[in-house]
C-alpha cells in the first residue's frame, strides 16, 4: 500500500459497490445493532476551551518499552484510558468533557509516541505500535484492565488493542473513526481539496494543525462559535514546541500504511459503543455505521449536528452518553 500524506489519509479508496450499499442502508431497521441517541441538540452548549482544569493535573511519567510516557491520571472509580487523535497532545481533550468523565471514572490521558512530553523511541511509528504501547502504559501502571476511548486516530489505535489485547480492555468506546482500508469511505469532494491544499502547504506542522480546526466543526457552529475557536487556535499555537513536524509527518506515515482492521473486528467480542457527530466531514458517520455493523452486539450514537470536535460542542451530552454506556 503506497504511504499517503496526512490529509489523504482520510481519503481511502473504497469500491463504488461499498459505498452505495452504506448509503442506502436504512440505519434503523436493517442493521443489527442499537442507536441509543440521534435527537436534534436543543439551545447552544459552549465549548469549554480553557483547560485550566488539565493544567493544575501533574504530569507523570513512566518507562514502557523503548518509550517513557508521559500521562496526567486523575477521577475516581474504574480506570478510563483515552488514545489521542492525529496530531494531538493530552491536554487537547476538552476540560468539561474529561471533568464529566472523571465523575466516576479514573481517567488517564497520555501523549503517544514522539508527540507532547513523551519520547519517540527506536521502534517505527504504526497504528499497531500505538496500540503496543497503550498495552504497555496499562500493564506499566498496573491495570488489570481498563475501559478504553479512542478518538480519530486513537479510534483506529483503539481498534488493534482491542484486537491483540482484549483481556486488558473493559469497554471499548470508537469516537469518530474508521476501521481503515479499502472498505472505509471516503470524504466528499467538496472536504478533499482543502485538505489537500493543507496537506501540501509548505508552512510548519502546528499551522497545518491549526488550519484544520474550522473544518472539524460544522459551518453554522463555527461561525456562532467564531471567538472560541480563534482562541482555540492560539491556545494550540502555544503548544507548538510539543509538536515536531518530524512527529506530524511519522503519524500521517503510520495512518496511511495501516491496512485496517475491517475484516478483523468482528472477533471483537466486548461491549463496543461508536459515537459519532452526524455532521463530521473528517470521518464521515458511515465508518462509524460500518464498525458498529460488523461488531456484533455493539452500539451507535449520532448525535444531530455534531462535528469531528465534537466534544468540544457538546461535552455535557457526549460525556452523559459515554457514563450510561459505561456503567451498564
Amino acid at each position: 500500500m503506497n504511504k499517503l500524506n496526512a490529509t489523504e489519509v482520510f481519503l481511502s479508496a473504497v469500491s463504488l459497490t461499498a459505498f452505495l450499499f452504506l448509503s442506502l442502508v436504512s440505519l434503523t431497521n436493517q442493521y443489527p445493532f442499537t442507536s441509543i441517541y440521534a435527537q436534534q441538540e436543543k439551545g447552544n452548549q459552549k465549548s469549554i476551551f480553557d483547560n485550566y482544569y488539565l493544567d493544575t493535573i501533574p504530569i507523570n511519567k513512566i518507562k514502557v518499552g523503548d518509550i517513557d510516557i508521559a500521562y496526567k491520571i486523575f477521577g475516581k472509580g474504574g480506570p478510563l484510558v483515552m488514545i489521542n487523535g492525529y496530531g494531538s497532545i493530552m491536554d487537547m481533550w476538552n476540560a468539561k468533557f474529561l471533568q464529566n468523565l472523571a465523575t466516576n471514572h479514573t481517567v488517564i490521558i497520555f501523549d503517544n509516541r514522539g508527540i507532547g512530553n513523551t519520547t519517540s523511541g527506536l521502534k517505527e511509528f504504526t497504528i499497531k505500535q500505538f496500540a503496543e504501547d497503550t498495552s504497555g502504559l496499562i500493564d506499566a501502571l498496573k491495570l488489570d484492565k481498563a475501559d478504553v476511548l479512542g478518538f480519530s486516530m486513537g479510534g483506529m489505535i483503539a481498534q488493534e488493542l482491542a484486537l491483540t489485547h482484549p483481556n486488558k480492555v473493559g469497554k471499548l468506546v470508537i469516537y469518530a473513526s474508521m476501521c481503515g482500508g479499502i472498505q472505509s469511505v471516503p470524504l466528499s469532494p467538496d472536504v478533499q481539496q482543502p485538505l489537500s491544499l493543507i496537506s501540501n502547504s509548505s508552512v510548519p506542522a502546528i499551522e497545518k494543525l491549526s488550519m484544520l480546526i474550522p473544518i472539524m466543526f460544522p459551518q453554522d457552529w463555527a461561525k456562532q462559535n467564531s471567538n472560541q475557536l480563534d482562541n482555540f487556535i492560539q491556545n494550540l499555537k502555544n503548544m507548538s514546541y510539543l509538536i515536531s513536524d518530524k512527529t506530524l509527518n511519522l503519524q500521517s506515515n503510520a495512518i496511511g500504511t495501516w491496512n485496517g482492521v475491517c475484516d478483523q473486528i468482528n472477533k471483537i467480542t466486548l461491549p463496543t459503543l461508536s459515537i459519532v457527530g452526524t455532521d463530521d466531514v473528517l470521518t464521515v458517520p458511515a465508518n462509524s455505521v460500518l464498525i458498529t455493523e460488523k461488531i456484533h452486539g455493539s452500539s451507535l450514537v449520532q448525535i444531530k449536528g455534531g462535528g469531528h470536535g465534537m466534544m468540544h460542542q457538546y461535552p455535557d451530552k457526549m460525556s452523559s452518553i459515554i457514563l450510561e454506556f459505561l456503567s451498564n
